[in-house]
């Protein structure tokens, strides 16, 4: 047996059925061989997001893989690995490598060395008889701990060495190892947390790794303690709860500002609380309690009052335990459910002259209301992209629960949602997948939403096309009023119909609905579709920065 053929049987161990990848890599072909199916994307950062959004629906279990050959290949995926080791996402990466007398000779690039910075972990395959041993610890490092991306570089003359083709049976899966946090130290945050009078929960991405959004809804409705979500802990909790308040980052709607100033005490779980441009500032003089599995977490970018350290289902399932033995003696606290409704009332009236606005070209927010008319957030799979659209559908959009949004954004390239939109697809056949994303966006990798049609991955993708990048108004203004800079230009729906997608281009907004009904009915007849609605150069982020 081959090391690469080894290399296929293990990942059929390991439960992957699909590869993304571009060529030239003999992974390809074995793990063809092995029944995965390979994804061929037309570049290697959108490659990589296929992986990366699969990874995110199913939590790593399996894991998203994305092959590439040594050089160009490799030299093109690292945006897309930097994307998924800054939010944190189990994925697994195989690169050829060079030869090993030749790997790190100049100028040839080695990705051990330069990926070292974006992976959780990266090895190299120095030696065909320790593929098992090599593979067991990617898997392991996969599974257990602060999930994010490991690498595995598989010199191109090892790859075609031969070994005992008995080393593979003796191949065990990797097995995943979850820690609880310590009693006395839950008891004392459940005892905090009680007696805090505006309390507030802060979930983050790691109550959907580890598969305790059941716990978290059942803590708040125990306790009565409304929930907000970080951008990449979106779905979480159902958005539709009436203990949610809905996602945070550098936009919010009225509820989450409300109770982000009100709140005297922030219990964070599943987040690392990192302070970066695109997420909320937590206010000076809350009392912090930190939640994590990562110690690094833990004082990194504030200075916690308590913390407990383990998986979140585990450590919210502790907190449950500790506060209904609490509250055996004494009443529980009053539900903020009503107070919820009246802010997100009060706050979405403030918007429907945007949100069911006539002009044309019609207002993005009209789009993305007309969209939650027309779906079920629960059977939904929505994400973003960078920009404007991330901006405009965060505070509005209702998240159905886990698996139903995946939101990014730490480091945040444009055309980053074509991929993982890709990706939930495979992960999640069933669902109706959708991403949006600007015209600038599109310009990155629009080409792959030839991918999806090849591929036969039935996703909408929308493009909110107003011919500019309206959100470098401020950044552009002299260079544009010169040279024009921000223009852009385009006709979206004819190119995706040229890819052999089905597709519209909307101009009327009374017609935004019913084009979502007619996209969402292509993709279930298995046609990759694409809406463009032309929209105005919307300015309106009066929601944004409001704690800064």
């Amino acid at each position: 047996m081959l090391v690469i053929d080894a290399i296929s049987q293990i990942l059929k161990k390991e439960g992957v059925e699909y590869l993304s990848a571009f060529p030239t890599t003999s992974v390809i072909e074995a793990a063809a061989e092995s029944g995965i199916k390979p994804i061929i994307c037309r570049q290697e950062r959108v490659g990589v997001g296929i992986a990366d959004g699969y990874s995110r629906i199913t939590a790593g279990n399996p894991p998203g893989v994305f092959a590439m050959q040594y050089g160009p290949g490799a030299e093109n995926a690292y945006p897309g690995v930097a994307t998924a080791f800054a939010d944190s996402v189990p994925v697994l990466f195989l690169p050829l490598g060079h030869r090993r007398d030749r790997d790190r000779v100049f100028p040839h690039f080695n990705s051990v060395d330069s990926f070292n910075t974006v992976t959780k972990y990266v090895e190299q395959l120095n030696e065909a008889e320790s593929v098992t041993d090599t593979m067991r610890r990617a898997f392991s490092r996969l599974k257990n701990g602060r999930p994010g991306p490991v690498m595995v570089e598989i010199p191109i003359d090892v790859a075609e060495q031969e070994i005992d083709a008995s080393t593979i049976s003796r191949y065990e899966k990797a097995i995943i190892v979850r820690s609880s946090a310590e009693e006395e130290a839950v008891l004392r945050i459940a005892k905090t947390i009680l007696s805090s009078k505006t309390p507030l929960i802060y979930a983050g991405q790691g109550v959907l790794y580890s598969g305790a959004s059941q716990e978290l809804q059942e803590l708040a409705e125990l306790t009565n303690i409304p929930v907000t979500t970080t951008m990449a802990g979106k779905g979480s909790i159902d958005e539709r709860h009436p203990l949610s308040l809905g996602s945070s980052s550098i936009v919010m709607n009225g509820a989450v500002l409300h109770y982000m100033k009100t709140s005297d005490t922030v219990l964070a779980i599943g987040t690392s609380l990192t302070k970066h441009g695109m997420v909320t500032t937590i206010p000076d003089g809350k009392r912090i309690l930190h939640v994590t599995n990562d110690p690094i977490d833990i004082g990194n970018y504030y200075q916690p009052d308590d913390a407990l350290q383990g998986d979140a289902k585990l450590v919210i399932r502790q907190l449950i335990e500790a506060c209904s033995d609490l509250l055996s003696t004494r009443d529980r606290p009053e539900s903020p459910a009503n107070r919820i409704r009246e802010i997100k009332s009060e706050w979405s009236k403030s918007w429907e002259k945007k949100l069911t606005s006539r002009e044309s070209p019609m207002t993005p927010y009209r789009v993305i209301n007309e969209f939650m008319k027309a779906t079920d957030p629960s059977q939904n799979i929505v994400t973003h992209d960078s920009g404007s659209p991330r901006d405009q559908i965060m505070p509005f959009y209702k998240s159905g629960g886990p698996g139903t949004y995946l939101g990014w954004g730490k480091s945040h390239g444009l055309g980053t949602g074509l991929g993982l939109n890709m990706g939930a697809k495979l992960a999640s056949p069933e669902k109706f997948v959708v991403n949006f994303m600007g015209d600038a966006a599109f310009g990155m990798t629009g080409l792959d939403f030839e991918t999806a049609v090849r591929s036969g991955i039935p996703i909408l993708t929308v493009v909110l096309n107003n011919s500019t990048m309206a959100i470098e108004t401020a950044h552009m203004a002299s260079s544009h009023e010169l040279y024009k800079t921000r223009n852009l230009g385009g006709d979206y729906a004819d190119m995706a119909r040229a890819m052999g997608g089905w597709s519209e281009r909307v101009d009327d907004p009374e017609e935004i609905q019913t084009a979502f009904l007619r996209a969402k009915k292509a993709t279930e007849n298995g046609q990759s579709a694409l809406l463009e609605f032309i929209t105005s150069e919307e300015q309106d982020f009066s929601f944004r920065g409001a704690l800064r």
